[in-house]
This record gives C-alpha cells, sequence and structure tokens, in this order.
C-alpha cells in the first residue's frame, strides 16, 4: 500500500482539478481503510491500473471498445494483488492491445480516476480506484484485440470526445495537449 499512497500523495501536489483531487483524496482514505483494496474480493473497491497509451508524436491515443462496460475507454485492469502499479498499467495495456512497443513513459501517475462498476451476475457494485500512467507505442504496429474486448484502435485525440465524452476521458486528453505527455 506504500507505494499507492506515495503516487497519490505525489500527484496531489501536481496541478489537477478539484475533482480528481477529490478523488484522490478519497483513495488516500480507502486505502487506510481496507488493507486488502490490492485483490478483487475487496467489496466495496479496489486499485487498477491503467495505461493512457500514445503515439511517438502524441497525437493519437489507443482506446479498446470495452466488451463489458461498453465505451470506448484507456486499456486497463485489476491489480490481483500486485503492488507496482505502474507495472500493472503497462501489462494491462500489453494484454488488451498486444503490441510488443508499449512502454511506460513514466512512474508518476498521469491521473486518478474513481468510477463506478455496475453490479453484474454474482458480481456487486464496487468502485474503481484507477492510477492511470502514461504509456507510448508504434501506432504503426499490427494490433490484437483481448476477449476484454470488441474493439480496438489508434484514435486521434480530438476525436476522443466524441467516441467517450466522459469528463474522466477528456481530462486525459487535456492534460496531453497540455504537454502532460
Amino acid at each position: 500500500m506504500t507505494e499507492a499512497l506515495e503516487l497519490l500523495r505525489n500527484h496531489l501536489q501536481s496541478p489537477i482539478d478539484p475533482n480528481e483531487s477529490a478523488m484522490a483524496s478519497d483513495a488516500i482514505a480507502f486505502i487506510g481503510l481496507h488493507p486488502d483494496c490490492l485483490v478483487r474480493t475487496c467489496i466495496p473497491g479496489h486499485l487498477t491500473g491503467s495505461a493512457f497509451v500514445v503515439n511517438a508524436a502524441r497525437t493519437r491515443t489507443l482506446l479498446t471498445l470495452h466488451r463489458k462496460l461498453g465505451p470506448w475507454l484507456n486499456p486497463g485492469g485489476h491489480a490481483d494483488g500486485d503492488p507496482d502499479l505502474p507495472a500493472v498499467g503497462l501489462r494491462e495495456a500489453r494484454e488488451e492491445s498486444g503490441l510488443s512497443s508499449v512502454r511506460l513513459v513514466s512512474g508518476k501517475l498521469l491521473d486518478f480516476d474513481r468510477h463506478w462498476i455496475p453490479e453484474r451476475k454474482a458480481e456487486p457494485g464496487h468502485f474503481h480506484y484507477d492510477f492511470r500512467f502514461l504509456c507510448e507505442a508504434d501506432d504503426g504496429e499490427a494490433l490484437g484485440i483481448s476477449e476484454e474486448s470488441v474493439d480496438l484502435a489508434w484514435f486521434e485525440l480530438g476525436e476522443v470526445a466524441a467516441l467517450n465524452p466522459s469528463e474522466s476521458m477528456r481530462r486525459l486528453v487535456e492534460k496531453c495537449r497540455a504537454g502532460n505527455c
């Protein structure tokens, strides 16, 4: 948990909007209350790692049309007990894209998001406390769609809002356009 708390505390020192700051502060409290927050069996929620994958020119991003949740999203997934959240984000980007060129640009948080995952079958609704890291990949490399996706594609940053108008995705694009990528 120490690594996750350090990432969040450092992120709170950077210029972030009030909503992201509130989510990161809530996550610090959540981690303090739930020592099992790295595993899916933590029912109120759990930590996840994701990647905002961009090309070298920082003009395009890789999105997956998520099979279970529906919208176009950046790749990511469960920590499954791994406290190295930058490595989780990188692993998920590789697994969900089939790209061997994906690399972590920085172990610092690019963004933090908390989002609700609705109830499904035997799984109750819960929160994902998502640690989001910047990754880079060759946008000319062939993609490999995983079981978790309906589709996978590179999009110009300006196209993202039409695909997924959420505040969360908007924030990622704005950070990249502001030179944080």
